[in-house]
């Protein structure tokens, strides 16, 4: 069973070497009480520590079962000490801050046993000696003969094949002692027992054997195994198969021991809970890095996020802008500064002038280009990752939204607004840029208009306004009034709607200029909510403010009553809502006092689109609408049309006087059968009988007098009333004489009047004049617009981030297209913003690399606490390594000991750094009015706590190598 065959020890002390033992050679019974007896210093411990697997022999062998140890590794001694040796030693040996339970478990949670079994076993063996009403019980609360009943139950658990005893009784009194050896000895039936004593009177009593030691040699031997027995003849053993060899790989690898992780930190809990004040010091002291750097983190993540909200909210105000004509000012200020420096290589001998007006315009030339926003425009729609970086993309178009309110003084124009023009602040043209102004972003300065198109995005409208009254608009011909965050609104605002009366500023400027006394209405005025949502407007649609008359159509803004009636026929607009910017919103989406929604412009792009004047004059594209000339194509038709007006073929004018003769004639004739005219020859196409009816219903009997009353009417009459069906512009004689009038004669004198217009058309589109616009000119003026191709295009980025990326789509689609369709933009944000998230994240990345020295020395000062644990923990550590434990397991028990107190450390500055915000945002909110507030993210609290964890782990490497590297000879002498 166990054999010691000529073991040598030697120990090197200094320069020196102690032979402690020389040449031991013993045979064990596999059950017997074997007593080792000897003088101090003979050997006895040594001996036993090499049996128990605890030291290791210079020379000779051991043999276990007839295996030798000579090629036993770390791994094979631990197992060997785990299941087949158990140890009971003179000071007992328990871990103090495990209870009676825990402390007999542990050989077998070594050994993989599960939990339950390891319970079950585990009390089974403290009832065999007795203590089986004493499990949950720390060590420190119980006697030494109790205490040692513990060790021997710890000793039995794992069933070991062999007990070492090292001064079982050394510490009791003799009636406890004879307690102790009684039960060895009961136990010694089945089990080989080695007990080392001083006591000889003891082993004489209870050993079935006496070993006596002297200077490291056996000098005397009461009951040596015979070697005189014939042991029966063993049959050769085969040579082991692959299979056999496999076989007793996974054994070996089954009885391996091992610590799990949870085992470990359990041990080092209990340990960190008998030494509470010093962990939490430890602890506290470790999370002050973590403190520092979570409140810069807080103070960063909040000012973040109020950037965050900026960004959106300003990215919302001031889109990437790209408009169908642009001109890149960056390119511009840089051509004309080369140009400038280029022109100044001269002589300073005389004065030179310096071209910069001619530098100017002919930079601004060069720069500027055609967009084609119609192929852009595809291209977006067709981008799947543009919704994710976007909270809009904003198509906008030349069309005019013509808005207008009625009253009974008459109609006023409301938006385009005219209010400072009427002032004599300023000219139409001005007004003009201005109004361009206001519709980019409001990067120039305000606009003059006060209507403005919303964000197609609810949600950001939700987190900019509060609807204090009303609600969001939902249709088209729906909008909402916009107060500022003190529910007011500017009085221009109120002018520009007709609130207050516009007519009192008429003039104002000019006449304050003259030097005269003017007043201007300083009252606040006060709306109740229901007064401003009952508000109307009404929108016009431009190609309405147009009539045709004589075969061309005529602006007819200048007259007061058709405009009330275009007016009254425009599409009504109702204010459902009152918005007022939230107090966070450090920018609002919505430049204007009134927002209306996109699908109002879409719905009056097809009004224009659908209407007459812009059919006509799509159909007739060389023809100007609005003077019936022909538009000048180029510079050769111009010079051949001229010479046409002066040098005329003789026979191209008699025909043209023939035509104009013969057509004369029969316009004469078809107005005097309208006018009564009994005189007048049967028009070509009219029966007698035709005639007759016609003359007769016209009063036959008195046509001399009806014809002049009608010849007369009808030279001062407005045909194309009649043609409309407008009556209101005639006077009385011409309604009496148009009642007068048969319905045959109506239809005459309509079919006259058509073909009296298009004579005009045809006679001013062949005069030779050319008129002074263009197709493109008056599509524009009418407002024609073609959804797929926008005048401009807004896109509002989510941040800044996005909004690079963003910029990076346009540039692949600059890329993939020719230099006739790349895209030029204007990034307003970019030129002011764009690196404040950087200077941020710089400072912030500063602070924390400063405050990371702190965490560094905390965890370094965790790293000499847990050594100084592995020094208050070396008996344990013996304790441990004796009942099988690994140097990997005892290595494992210090680093959990350090992920404890990491974790500790970083949960414990997390926390404090919770409540320290507090204060910090109290104080934040006290000294600015900025609406920051400092919060710790829980993936930074999650990321600080596992850095803390992982920088402690680190800091106690060092210590946790040294405790698994102790001699647990030494480790298990220590006090």
């Amino acid at each position: 069973m166990l054999s010691l065959k000529d073991i040598k020890k030697d120990y090197v002390v200094g320069d020196s070497t102690v032979s402690a033992l020389k040449g031991v050679s013993i045979d064990f019974r596999e059950n017997e009480f074997v007593s080792i007896l000897g003088p101090s210093g003979c050997g006895k411990t040594t001996l036993l520590n090499i049996i128990g697997g605890l030291d290791r022999y210079t020379s000779g062998d051991l043999n276990i079962n007839g295996k030798s140890t000579k090629d036993f590794k770390d791994c094979d001694w631990d197992s060997y000490r785990n299941h087949s040796i158990g140890f009971v030693f003179q000071s007992y040996n328990l871990i103090p801050h495990q209870t009676v339970l825990s402390n007999v478990e542990l050989a077998l949670t070594l050994s993989g046993v599960s939990k339950s079994e390891r319970r079950e076993r585990a009390v089974k063996a403290l009832e065999q000696v007795g203590l089986g009403d004493q499990l949950h019980k720390k060590p420190n609360q119980m006697s030494g003969g109790q205490m040692q009943r513990v060790a021997i139950a710890r000793a039995l658990v794992n069933e070991p094949d062999i007990l070492l005893a090292d001064e079982p009784t050394g510490a009791l009194d003799t009636e406890t002692s004879v307690q102790i050896m009684e039960l060895l000895k009961s136990i010694s039936k089945d089990k080989l027992i080695i007990m080392v004593t001083h006591n000889p009177e003891l082993a004489m009593k209870y050993s079935s054997r006496i070993i006596k030691l002297l200077d490291g040699k056996v000098i005397d031997d009461s009951d040596p195994l015979d070697k005189n027995v014939v042991e029966p003849i063993k049959k050769p053993e085969k040579e082991p198969t692959k299979a056999d060899k496999k076989a007793a790989k996974k054994e070996r690898k089954k009885l391996k021991t091992s610590m799990s992780f949870l085992t470990a930190l359990s041990l080092s809990r209990n340990n960190l809970m008998t030494k509470k004040a010093r962990t939490l010091l430890t602890s506290f002291a470790g999370s002050i890095g973590i403190i520092g750097i979570a409140l810069i983190l807080s103070i960063s993540n909040g000012v973040q996020f109020y950037i965050d909200q900026v960004q959106s909210d300003t990215l919302s105000s001031y889109p990437l802008q790209i408009t169908k004509t642009t001109a890149s000012i960056g390119e511009i200020m840089n051509t004309m500064a080369k140009n400038h420096e280029d022109s100044a290589n001269h002589d300073k001998d005389k004065v030179y002038s310096q071209n910069a007006m001619g530098e100017m315009i002919n930079t601004l030339m060069e720069e500027t280009k055609v967009n084609n926003l119609e192929k852009f425009k595809k291209y977006l729609d067709d981008n799947s990752d543009l919704k994710d970086l976007t909270s809009d993309v904003q198509y906008t178009y030349a069309t005019t939204l013509n808005v207008f309110t009625e009253s009974d003084s008459g109609v006023m124009q409301v938006n385009p607004s005219t209010l400072l023009e009427d002032m004599g602040y300023m000219s139409s043209t001005q007004m003009e840029a201005m109004s361009m102004s206001g519709s980019m972003g409001g990067m120039m300065g305000m606009g003059t208009d006060v209507w403005s198109e919303m964000i197609d995005n609810e949600e950001l409208i939700d987190k900019q306004y509060d609807v204090i009254a009303g609600r969001l608009p939902e249709k088209y011909n729906e909008v909402v009034l916009v107060v500022d965050k003190n529910n007011e609104i500017n009085d221009y605002v109120l002018y520009s709607l007709g609130l207050l009366d516009p007519s009192s500023l008429n003039g104002i400027v000019r006449r304050a200029m003259a030097g005269e006394d003017i007043s201007v209405d300083s009252e606040q005025h006060v709306y109740t909510y229901d007064e401003l949502l009952d508000l109307k407007f009404k929108v016009v649609p431009t190609p309405d403010f147009y009539k045709k008359k004589d075969g061309v159509w005529e602006d007819m803004t200048g007259d007061e009553n058709y405009m009330k009636k275009a007016v009254a026929n425009g599409t009504e607009i109702s204010v459902v809502g009152i918005l007022r910017p939230d107090e966070d919103a450090s920018s609002a989406s919505i430049s204007g006092a009134i927002g209306y929604r996109h699908d109002l412009m879409t719905y009056l792009i097809d009004e224009v689109d659908n209407s007459e004047i812009v059919k006509e004059q799509i159909a007739n594209p060389d023809i100007d609408v609005f003077t019936g000339l022909k538009f000048k194509m180029d510079e050769n038709a111009a010079d051949t049309d001229s010479s046409s007006e002066t040098v005329s073929d003789s026979t191209a004018d008699t025909e043209s006087k023939a035509d104009k003769t013969a057509d004369s004639s029969d316009a004469d004739k078809k107005a005097g059968l309208v006018a009564g005219d009994s005189s007048m020859e049967i028009p070509e196409g009219m029966t007698e009988e035709q005639y007759k009816a016609l003359m007769e219903q016209s009063g036959a009997s008195d046509t001399g007098e009806l014809a002049d009353m009608g010849m007369n009417a009808m030279g001062s009459m407005d045909m194309s009333a009649i043609q409309g069906g407008d009556m209101s512009s005639l006077t009385e004689t011409q309604k009496k004489y148009i009642a007068s009038l048969s319905d045959e004669q109506m239809e005459l004198m309509k079919q006259m009047l058509k073909e009296q217009s298009d004579t005009n058309a045809d006679q001013l589109a062949n005069s030779g004049k050319y008129s002074t616009s263009n197709y493109d000119n008056n599509m524009k003026t009418l407002g024609y617009s073609v959804v797929e191709d926008p005048d401009s295009i807004n896109i509002y980025p989510v941040d800044f981030a996005s909004k690079e990326k963003i910029i990076d789509i346009i540039d692949d689609y600059n890329d993939s297209v020719g230099e006739e369709d790349k895209i030029e933009y204007t990034d307003y944000v970019g030129l002011m913003m764009s690196s404040i998230t950087s200077i941020i994240n710089a400072i912030s990345y500063v602070l924390i690399a400063f405050v990371a020295i702190s965490l560094v020395v905390s965890s370094i000062m965790i790293g000499i606490i847990t050594y100084i644990s592995v020094l208050e923990r070396t008996k344990e550590i013996g304790i441990l390594r004796s009942i099988g434990a690994s140097k990997r397991d005892i290595s494992r028990v210090f680093n959990a000991e350090t992920v404890i107190v990491g974790f500790v450390a970083g949960a414990l500055g997390i926390i404090i750094s919770y409540l320290l915000t507090i204060p910090i945002n109290m104080i934040i909110a006290h000294l600015t009015d900025v609406p920051i507030r400092a919060s710790i993210p829980v993936s930074a609290a999650v990321i600080l706590i596992a850095i803390s964890v992982c920088l402690t782990l680190i800091a106690g490497l060092f210590p946790s190598r040294v405790a698994a590297k102790k001699d647990p000879v030494i480790a298990l002498r220590t006090e």
